[in-house]
Order: structure tokens, then C-alpha cells, then sequence
């Protein structure tokens, strides 16, 4: 009978310690933070209409890959008139080369010549350059992460037709108070959780703001509130798991005891 009891009491100690333990689990939420990533934004360099979209929202590309054409009629006029100024120039300086020869000719209308010469070379070279640029390039593999301009649509100079997100650009940021930062250092691996997510992604610290900042709006504690935080920015090890814009705790990986070397 003393045996059983001291057994029923075990047992109790053994439930106890496991709630007690799942308790204070549930208690340390993380620390709150979301997904975000650096995109990549493509765009022309001067207004028109978009002709042509060669990919769709989710697909994958690769440096050089054609994304778009935007309408080239002024671009391509332009170069017709700096062909047409370069072939007025080359018979510019033929005559003037020929004139200086034969000393009917003067060094100062060579001179001219050959400037004009210069000139509406590099003018045609410019307005090739214009040309190309009507259709827009991946820069960078990733995947296309949104479009904002469809065919048809004028887009404007420098306003991006569609945006890239590469992998090693998305990050992960959260908030710590000024108490806990002494606890996190750059190069640093913590343990990232979310709603259905694998257990096992982390991510790598490389960034520890210097500036204090006011808990933002959208960061909630569950047992109390920071009045001043400071943001800590990572790099998850597995990208594709996570999304942008999916809010995710962030924990602490326990620190390694040092053994005692008496």
C-alpha cells in the first residue's frame, strides 16, 4: 500500500512537471516578427506601351530571360534620323578629307568635319542603345513576384512593369527589447516557427539595429509590451518554406554550457 501510494505520488510529480513545463512553453511566445523580401524591379527607360509580357506572376527566370517589349516607333524613328546624320557627316569628311589632300581645303573645316563625324557616330550608338532597352531583361534569377502593368497599358519612365524576387533576397525581421539584446550577435542562428511550417527552419542574424525604435503597430506581445525595441533582420536557410508577408515566431537557440576546467 506504501509502495503504490509512493508511486501514485511519482506519477503526479512526473504529470505536474510536464504542465508546468508546457505552461511556460506556451508562455514564451518568441519573439513576433513577419517575412519580408528585397525585390528586384524591373522597368524602361522612358514611357510607352507595353507590346508584349512574356511571363506570368510565379514564374521562375533566369539572367537574360526576355520579360517584356514596350512600343519602340519613337526609339526606332530616332535612330533612322541619327543614320541618316551619320551618313550627312561620312560626306562631310570624305569631301573635307579629299579638299586637304589636294590643299583646296583648310585643317579647320577637316577639324569640323571630323567632330560632326564623332558626333553623329556616337548619336547612333545612343539611339541603338534606346532601342534595346524597349525590351526588358531579367537581371537576376528568381521568380516574378508580381505584375503591375499589362499589355496595353502605358507604363512611365523608370516605373517598373513587374518585380523579381530572388531567393537569397528574402529575410526575416523581428523586434527584441533592450533588455534581451546582449543575447543576439551578428552571424547568430535562431529557430524560426510558423502556422504549419517544418520545425526545423532557422535562420542567420546579419543585422542588429543601433537605433531604438517604438514597438510597431503590428508586433503584439502576449504578456507585456516594450515600449522601445530594436530591430533585428535574418536569413533564412530554407527561403522557398517561407513566405512573403507570414508572420513568424522567432526563438533562441539555448547557449552551449562552458565546462569547468577545474
Amino acid at each position: 500500500m506504501i509502495l503504490s501510494q509512493a508511486i501514485w505520488r511519482g506519477l503526479a510529480a512526473l504529470a505536474l512537471t510536464a504542465l508546468l513545463g508546457g505552461c511556460n512553453e506556451a508562455r514564451n511566445p518568441g519573439y513576433q516578427g513577419w517575412v519580408e523580401a528585397d525585390m528586384i524591379f524591373v522597368s524602361p527607360d522612358e514611357y510607352g506601351r507595353v507590346t508584349k509580357l512574356n511571363v506570368r506572376e510565379g514564374d521562375e527566370v533566369k539572367p537574360g530571360d526576355q520579360l517584356f517589349s514596350v512600343d519602340d516607333d519613337l526609339q526606332q524613328a530616332n535612330l533612322n534620323q541619327s543614320k541618316a546624320t551619320l551618313v550627312n557627316a561620312q560626306q562631310s569628311y570624305d569631301r573635307a578629307s579629299s579638299l586637304a589632300k589636294t590643299g583646296a581645303g583648310t585643317q579647320a573645316a577637316l577639324d569640323a568635319a571630323v567632330s560632326a563625324l564623332r558626333v553623329a557616330q556616337a548619336q547612333v550608338v545612343t539611339s541603338e542603345t534606346r532601342l534595346a532597352r524597349r525590351i526588358g531583361y531579367a537581371p537576376i534569377a528568381g521568380t516574378v513576384q508580381q505584375i503591375y502593368f499589362r499589355v496595353g497599358e502605358t507604363v512611365g519612365a523608370q516605373r517598373p512593369v513587374l518585380s523579381i524576387m530572388p531567393p537569397g533576397n528574402m529575410k526575416v525581421r523581428f523586434y527584441i527589447p533592450e533588455a534581451d539584446l546582449p543575447k543576439l550577435a551578428i552571424g547568430e542562428e535562431v529557430r524560426v516557427s510558423c502556422d504549419n511550417c517544418s520545425a526545423d527552419l532557422t535562420a542567420r542574424i546579419y543585422f542588429l539595429s543601433t537605433t531604438a525604435e517604438y514597438t510597431p503597430p503590428v508586433i503584439y506581445s502576449l504578456d507585456e509590451r516594450n515600449k522601445l525595441v530594436y530591430l533585428v533582420q535574418a536569413r533564412p536557410s530554407r527561403p522557398d518554406a517561407l513566405r512573403v508577408g507570414q508572420p513568424i515566431s522567432v526563438f533562441l537557440r539555448p547557449k552551449t554550457p562552458v565546462a569547468d576546467k577545474r
